[in-house]
């Protein structure tokens, strides 16, 4: 993508409204504007970023076999009349009614309405398991949103439901979550801590949030530092073998928010010098909460015996959007974003010093055309801008590599490249330039 033609809305300023260092990045590089209290616009770099967030999530959604599809927006308040939770939800809840005075809702969540299709289609234990997942647009009326899309009231949110036979088997997909969680958030850089957490009104007995630390984290957490360096399941992990080993590996040391840390057990647990403290930021939650919803909406199967049973249930939440605001807290220094190259918005950044110019036109065009046949995404700079402001920006969106062609470089035959993450810069032949970053680049 060429920046002449691009729309990056780069603001020089911090806007008063930022309070936290993802807030104000986001803002600054172009990537949302707040359309009024806890709304934003997903301008063209914030999308980019979104999407291959999504990517990622669909990907180990598949992999653990959960299967896509996708449920409105708006639901019928006659569903959660039945599940007996529309007046128990609280002020959250966003209640509207139609022009023929029916009542309905923004959802915040899907688990009667996904109870409902179940119910609608599916009669027998032959059919089960079952997960159905989709990534969709919430609303929650936060009295507070703040910290940018760390707690808005519009959110993107991957939420799955599993359905089992009996609670055993909603265990073991249970478990099949939590590992695709777990190699979700490696994927994208993050190291996402599970931990006990109470249910809400979502319900159950059994709940992880999964937490990156953060300075700016909305949650007091308390852990065993090992869970810092713990190896998370590799591609080669097998959904369909019991994972109860790997879940009980990842839960076995003390981990949990601050609703629910039993602090003496903490203490007694955990060595004085593995403790940790910290602020966290919930990037997702898993729930197994059994027949809470499939008895009072009728989701039953009949088993091989011929009776009907209600299904066993769990829930699993993946804040997408979420994940954006809390990827920048955990990558970023003075300047600006650090991105992952899992999630940028473009791989490579370059920079034609002087557009125009006999050398750096042919140059930048040359290396520009390859970087892209190679499936290398890049963002070419070929503005008249000063230099000064095409360094500044390139820092601020933070992509893994920049490049620079400028005349003098050029005239030796070389280009400088620079690695976002460490700062490190070398000059290298336009041909060494390309085969490092299809190296560094490309799986």
């Amino acid at each position: 993508m060429r920046l002449s033609r691009y729309f990056l809305p780069i603001l020089k300023e911090t806007p008063k409204e930022a309070e936290i260092v993802s807030h104000r990045l986001m803002l600054r590089a172009g990537m949302v504007r707040q359309q009024s209290a806890g709304i934003y616009s997903w301008l063209p770099l914030g999308h980019k970023v979104l999407r291959k967030i999504e990517r990622i999530v669909e990907e180990e959604q598949a992999r653990a076999g959960a299967i896509q599809m996708l449920m409105p927006t708006i639901q019928s308040a006659d569903l959660w009349r039945e599940s007996g939770r529309y007046d128990a939800y609280g002020k959250e809840m966003l209640r509207i009614t139609d022009r023929h005075e029916r009542d309905m809702l923004y959802g915040p969540t899907n688990e009667e309405m996904i109870t409902e299709i179940f119910r609608s289609y599916v009669r027998s234990y032959k059919d089960l398991p079952l997960n159905l997942y989709h990534i969709q647009w919430k609303f929650r009326d936060e009295v507070r949103p703040r910290f940018g899309v760390m707690r808005g009231r519009e959110f993107l949110m991957k939420d799955a439901y599993s359905f089992d036979l009996d609670q055993d088997k909603a265990v073991e997909s249970y478990n099949k979550m939590f590992v695709a969680y777990l190699r979700t958030y490696k994927r994208m850089g993050l190291t996402a801590i599970p931990m006990r957490a109470e249910t809400g009104p979502i319900g159950g007995d059994l709940s992880h949030e999964f937490i990156v630390l953060a300075d700016t984290g909305e949650s007091e957490v308390y852990c065993h530092a090992d869970y810092l360096t713990k190896p998370v399941p590799g591609a080669d992990v097998d959904f369909d073998s019991d994972l109860s080993g790997i879940v009980k590996d990842w839960t076995s040391h003390y981990a949990a928010t601050e609703d629910v840390v039993d602090k003496a057990a903490f203490e007694a647990e955990v060595p004085e010098e593995k403790r940790i403290v910290a602020r966290g930021i919930e990037v997702g939650q898993t729930f197994y909460f059994g027949t809470k919803y499939s008895e009072p909406l009728g989701a039953k199967v009949a088993t091989s015996e011929g009776t009907e049973v209600p299904v066993h249930m769990g829930s699993y939440g993946v804040g997408v959007s979420r994940l954006l605001g809390a990827l920048i807290e955990a990558n970023h220094d003075d300047d600006g974003i650090i991105w992952p190259k899992s999630v940028a918005p473009f791989h490579v950044g370059l920079i034609n010093m002087r557009p125009g110019d006999d050398l750096t036109d042919p140059a930048c065009e040359d290396l520009y055309a390859k970087l892209e046949a190679a499936g290398i995404e890049v963002l070419y700079d070929d503005t008249d801008n000063r230099a000064g402001a095409k360094f500044a920006t390139m820092d601020l969106i933070g992509l893994p590599y920049q490049v620079v062609a400028g005349p003098r470089g050029l005239k030796e035959g070389q280009l400088e490249v620079k690695n976002r993450a460490t700062g490190e810069k070398e000059m290298l032949t336009p041909e060494a330039t390309l085969n490092k970053l299809v190296a560094a680049l490309t799986d």
